[in-house]
């Protein structure tokens, strides 16, 4: 059997079992085991015997709606790879935009608090697209904390294993940061989601109070973080879209708004510390 058949054959067990995207899955995962490109493998020599148990073996862990970055041990963000796995959200596409916001807002040589930092995704992507910046990625769960370190092991983002809504985290900057960046925890405890969340730790991804138990203390973390005039972004869930900005204004932020992803979604929500008189 070539891979083009092996592929093919597995594309149909993943669109069997739901997977959005079979096709490329199948591919991704032959290139995986392979360790040749997608194109190459069109033309490529049948697989030897252990090579493609190895990827029959990974198809049906797929099949299971085990997250695709889970079985390649690495996820693509803006213009690197991190590395990823259990114990580790995994991070969307969607916070790119996130990120694409947070880099228009950073004055040079700034100052970045990147709370609830996970993976390290948006820490990571401002350090290497922002050397100049002077950047600190928080997080609170160990596990999660070790792939962090990984992530920001080649950048100057110093990682701090902390829970981000303390009064005490980093608060030797307070009043002196330029940005604070967050993707906390936002998903309702009611809301089904995607089978391959569910591979996602439980506290990367719920929260109380509808989804705001992180949300609303780190908003006030983030105010004394700030200097005045200094701007917070951070992920919520698409049913937010209204309390989000609020949440900003009775913490002091200005300039309140909230930014729709590409479906059109709501998906996170800026301001801008109140200047003092």
């Amino acid at each position: 059997m070539h891979w083009s058949e092996a592929i093919t054959e597995a594309a149909k067990r993943l669109e069997a079992a739901g997977v959005d995207s079979p096709r490329v899955d199948a591919e991704l995962l032959a290139a995986h085991v392979s360790g040749r490109t997608r194109a190459q493998l069109l033309i490529a020599d049948a697989p030897d015997a252990a090579r493609l148990a190895e990827f029959d073996a990974l198809i049906a862990r797929r099949a299971t709606r085990e997250p695709l970055q889970h079985l390649t041990g690495s996820a693509a963000f803006r213009y690197g790879e991190l590395a990823v796995g259990p114990g580790v959200f995994v991070p969307r596409f969607e916070t790119e935009l996130l990120v694409d916001w947070a880099l228009t807002r950073l004055p040079k040589g700034g100052t970045v608090i990147d709370a609830c930092s996970g993976s390290g995704a948006v820490a990571r992507a401002i350090a290497t697209e922002r050397p100049d910046a002077r950047v600190w990625a928080v997080e609170a769960d160990p596990d999660a904390f070790e792939w962090l370190e990984v992530n920001l092991r080649d950048t100057k983002a110093v990682p701090v294993l902390a829970d981000a809504t303390a009064a005490q985290t980093l608060n030797e900057l307070d009043g002196q940061v330029d940005l604070v960046t967050a993707n906390p925890p936002y998903v309702p405890f009611e809301i089904e989601v995607a089978p391959e969340v569910k591979f996602d730790p439980t506290g990367a991804v719920y929260a109380a109070e509808a989804g705001l138990a992180v949300i609303q203390p780190l908003a006030v973390r983030a105010a004394a973080w700030l200097r005045p005039g200094g701007w917070y972004g951070f992920e919520h869930d698409d049913t937010h879209g209204t309390v989000a900005p609020e949440i900003l204004r009775v913490s002091g932020f200005t300039d309140a708004e909230d930014h729709l992803d590409l479906a059109g979604r709501p998906r996170f929500a800026t301001g801008r510390l109140g200047l003092l008189p």
